[in-house]
């Protein structure tokens, strides 16, 4: 398997994505290179109010990813973000960020997701606006992201267009019904792995690469 084999596509917003992160980490540790690629699922049209019904259905949902992964969910993420109301499930900036820290080194896509996805579900930390995002990026040592981030260049919203353009695009020509989805491109065409690997064991996700 060649090094630009494996795409991972997904939403900072998401949980399971969350969840799916040691897993990640681990694939990207044994040294095989995973391509990031947001999707934009949780941004736009996509973006919904924080109200008490779809607050209760995802915290129901996490406790059953936190119990699947052990990827704690908190106390101050229930009280600080799902309990408030007036606020949404917006991914526009948590995905700019990412965009932005992958403009030096896409490599970098993993750290910025990791400290989002930190700040909200241990800490309990806005991460839907401009301000919030910067302020954990910035507390994470990624200050130049930050930075970029509260004055977006015509470059950066140009490369941040094209990157979930291209995650968009390969969600629908997978035919993938959500994220988080791994796929295998091998001579242009991509196959996509049943989400469930991510959550197995790491033996059975790099048998399902290899197999793809």
């Amino acid at each position: 398997m060649s090094s630009s084999d494996v795409t991972y596509l997904f939403d900072p917003l998401c949980g399971w994505c969350y969840g799916a992160t040691p897993m990640l980490e681990k694939l990207s540790a044994s040294g095989v290179h995973v391509e990031l690629l947001p999707t934009g699922l949780f941004s736009g049209t996509g973006a919904r109010p924080m109200d008490e019904g779809f607050a209760a259905h995802a915290w129901a949902n996490d406790q059953r990813i936190e119990r699947l992964t052990g990827q704690p969910f908190t106390q101050a993420y229930r009280r600080n973000v799902l309990d408030v109301r007036g606020t949404l499930l917006d991914s526009h900036a948590a995905t700019l960020a990412i965009s932005a820290a992958s403009l030096e080194d896409p490599n970098d896509r993993l750290a910025a997701l990791k400290a989002i996805q930190r700040a909200r579900y241990v800490d309990g930390r806005d991460i839907v606006t401009v301000e919030g995002v910067a302020a954990v990026l910035a507390d994470s040592g990624m200050t130049h992201v930050a930075t970029m981030l509260k004055a977006p260049t015509e470059g950066l919203m140009t490369a941040h267009r094209e990157l979930v353009g291209r995650g968009r695009a390969l969600f629908q020509r997978l035919h993938a019904n959500g994220v988080p989805a791994l796929a295998v491109i091998r001579n242009d065409a991509p196959r996509l792995i049943g989400s469930n690997a991510l959550f197995g064991s790491f033996d059975n996700l790099v048998a399902h690469i290899a197999a793809a």
